[in-house]
């Protein structure tokens, strides 16, 4: 029967698999550059959420149309 979540030989697979497809020689590295970009992502999201959205208002006139 199928069950929902990974089990712990799901990780061993995907494991297996990244070896064999990346090598050992590069999995630091590539390690190295998804830590990275994960960290990049994390300040990108945290600088957005902090900034402060400058509300627009509906109550200012138009400017009037030069003759």
């Amino acid at each position: 029967m199928l069950r929902s979540g990974l089990e712990p030989w799901h990780l061993l697979i995907v494991a297996v698999v990244f070896i064999v497809l990346f090598g050992s020689r590069k999995l630091p590295d590539t390690a190295r550059a998804l830590g990275k970009s994960m960290r990049i992502l994390k300040s990108e999201a945290n600088a957005m959420k902090d900034e402060n959205p400058v509300p627009v208002t509906d109550t200012a006139e138009p400017p009037a149309a030069a003759s």
